[in-house]
């Protein structure tokens, strides 16, 4: 019988399909904007809100190092920006 993936297992698979696919050095990205914030002279793209939580979990994990174990404490932080972020804007 298959086992129950949770929340956390989840967060792992996606932390590691991440890690694979970038293939980048801590010192390269510090002089890198957020991903999350288009230049000004780029057109706004509409990314889906989990994605923008998975890829700003993924930048909370690069700048701590790449150290495992805190998936969850990422995702939730990313989640609590990404959601006080279009707040604000949508009382703008």
């Amino acid at each position: 019988m298959a086992t129950k993936r949770t929340k956390a297992d989840r967060l792992q698979r996606q932390t590691e399909q991440l890690d694979k696919r970038v293939d980048r050095r801590p010192d390269e990205i510090e002089k890198e904007p957020s991903t999350l914030a288009p230049k000004s002279d780029e057109p706004t793209v509409l990314i889906p809100i989990e994605q923008q939580i998975q890829q700003r979990a993924y930048e909370l994990y690069e700048q701590r190092g790449r150290t495992d174990g805190h998936e969850l404490d990422d995702w939730l932080q990313a989640e609590r920006e990404i959601k006080g972020t279009q707040a604000n804007a949508a009382a703008a």
